[in-house]
């Protein structure tokens, strides 16, 4: 169906009522997931900040993951760098941002002091303009 339909093309009050319908069922499901997606997030997030802070060949890219969390136009991050990502690592990554995208506080702010952490991330790891 055209999401933008012209006037010439209007979709049926019955295709709207169905569209409505859908767009409820599925922010209804996405309402009860979210303590799982917060919960699994955080978990991610936990193991992801360490790794950030540590020096494996995986520290750098997950470092610029969370500071384009942290103010992405700050830091910006280029996606091709995820490629060689290790598959647990990607997977924390999903789960951090399906946490994001329900947005209850920013990632940094589940840390005491996140904002310092965060800004120290960027300071050791040369990421973007501090």
């Amino acid at each position: 169906m055209d999401v933008n339909p012209s006037p010439h093309n209007k979709p049926s009050k019955e295709a709207m009522a169905a569209i409505m319908a859908e767009r409820r069922r599925e922010r209804d499901d996405a309402e009860r997931q979210r303590p799982i997606v917060q919960t699994e997030g955080l978990e991610a997030l936990k193991r992801l900040l360490p790794i950030a802070q540590g020096s494996s060949g995986q520290s750098r890219r997950v470092a610029a993951f969370l500071l384009g969390l942290y103010n992405g136009i700050r830091f910006p991050l280029d996606l091709t760098k995820l490629r060689g990502l290790d598959q647990e690592i990607f997977n924390d990554f999903l789960a951090v941002l399906r946490m994001d995208h329900i947005a209850t506080q920013e990632v940094h702010t589940y840390f005491q002091n996140g904002g310092e952490i965060w800004e120290r991330l960027a300071a050791d790891w040369k990421i973007g303009s501090t």
